[in-house]
């Protein structure tokens, strides 16, 4: 895990990808709302438990994929919508193939400036 000090230092950007959580044999489909080269918050209708690791597809722009597997740090129920209740929850990237890492910090670079 990254220290608190390099997480902050990581460039961080809003965003809209889409996500997919993938539980067992399960898909829950999301939305990041703010990614860093550590770690993401995401929005989705599944509440996850902290603590516990979960496999990630990311869809970067030009529908790139990158696979990580990210820790739940917080989860919370952020408020409703006329479709129902959502779940913010920020992870903390445990593990990503260094090829995905190359690409995520590119896209995120990429959008900072």
């Amino acid at each position: 895990m990254a220290s608190s000090s390099k997480r902050r230092k990581s460039p961080s950007i809003k965003t809209r990808w889409p996500i997919t959580i993938i539980i067992n044999r399960c898909l829950v489909e999301g939305e990041s709302r703010n990614i860093t080269a550590n770690g993401i918050l995401a929005r989705c209708k599944e509440p996850l438990h902290e603590d516990e690791t979960y496999r990630i597809v990311i869809t970067l722009p030009q529908k790139r994929y990158i696979a990580v597997r990210g820790k739940v740090l917080w989860s919370n129920l952020d408020g409703v919508d006329p479709n129902g209740t959502f779940s913010d929850m920020a992870f903390y990237f445990v593990e990503m193939p260094e090829e995905d890492r190359v690409f995520l910090n590119h896209a995120v670079s990429a959008q900072h400036t």
